[in-house]
């Protein structure tokens, strides 16, 4: 298995320029940023050294103070973090030996405790997420696929194509060896297109995944219109259309029509009722 890379063109460079002015670009918005505007997705743009140069400066800051234990959890989706009981140069040694960062912050008003801090690894598909998958390179993507037990794309779960696809485009195909760089092919596009290729040998055939970054796109914010009293509409529920039959209009009673001698909710009684029932008692004797 091994993971290939197109050959740069003038086209390569100018994009690859693009990047490095991207870099940039996300080197100053880092320092740029606090503690109370870090998400689980932002925290991976950080390094150890941010981390501790991030808490220094917002240790007078009482909103900081009262939640530390959130923004600490937030760190933690992207860092190793432990707390040590000192700062003794052999406890430090030995977490630096480990790869960790060892500083000093205060999270309480005149406390100082020292932490070791080491940014995890992404090495296992399974360390892949949502939200730092837009934090590795193609190149970087597919050699956690290679490390998957060789077994190619559907050797990996659902959920774990989910989060790939989320940040890249995935395409593969699996032919014959003698045919997969056929001049003309699906493998010579898609490395013209910039795609990095990982190709997965299956018997005497070869099974290409090619992976690309996904343009980030802003998400659209709804955006709310308010309206002057004179332009709400007016409510024509109720109001008849001008099509609408006259003929099947109810008839207008007006006040003045309806009195006590014409109209009257309550059916007629006879003034007698004793006699009207004598004579349906006849028909019961018959």
């Amino acid at each position: 298995m091994r993971v290939r890379n197109k050959v740069l063109t003038f086209a390569d460079k100018i994009t690859n320029t693009h990047y490095r002015k991207q870099r940039m670009k996300d080197e100053t918005a880092k320092k740029a940023m606090t503690l109370k505007a870090l998400t689980k997705s932002s925290a991976w743009d950080l390094q150890e050294n941010d981390v501790f140069r991030l808490w220094t400066k917002s240790e007078k800051d009482s909103e900081v103070k009262e939640n530390s234990n959130r923004y600490i959890g937030i760190l933690k989706s992207a860092f190793d973090m432990e707390l040590l009981p000192d700062d003794s140069k052999t406890l430090k040694a030995k977490y630096e030996k480990n790869g960790y960062k060892v500083g000093n912050i205060r999270i309480e008003d005149g406390v100082k405790q020292t932490w070791a801090i080491r940014k995890r690894p992404i090495l296992r598909v399974t360390d892949l997420s949502y939200e730092n998958i837009r934090h590795i390179t193609a190149e970087k993507l597919l050699e956690v696929i290679e490390r998957n037990f060789g077994g190619g794309w559907d050797s990996l779960s659902q959920s774990i194509q989910d989060i790939i696809e989320s940040g890249f485009d995935i395409s593969t195909t699996t032919l014959p060896k003698d045919r997969l760089h056929k001049k003309g092919g699906m493998y010579e596009k898609k490395m013209e297109d910039g795609y990095a290729v990982l190709e997965v040998p299956k018997g005497l055939w070869v099974e290409a995944i090619f992976a690309k970054m996904k343009p980030e796109t802003e998400k659209p914010r709804f955006q709310y219109q308010s309206r002057d009293d004179d332009e709400i509409p007016e409510d024509t529920f109720n109001k008849p259309d001008e099509d609408d039959d006259d003929s099947l209009e109810e008839p207008d009673f007006s006040s003045e029509e309806m009195s006590e001698d014409n109209y009257s909710t309550r059916f007629a009684i006879d003034e007698n009722p004793d006699e009207e029932a004598e004579e349906l008692s006849d028909y019961d004797d018959e």
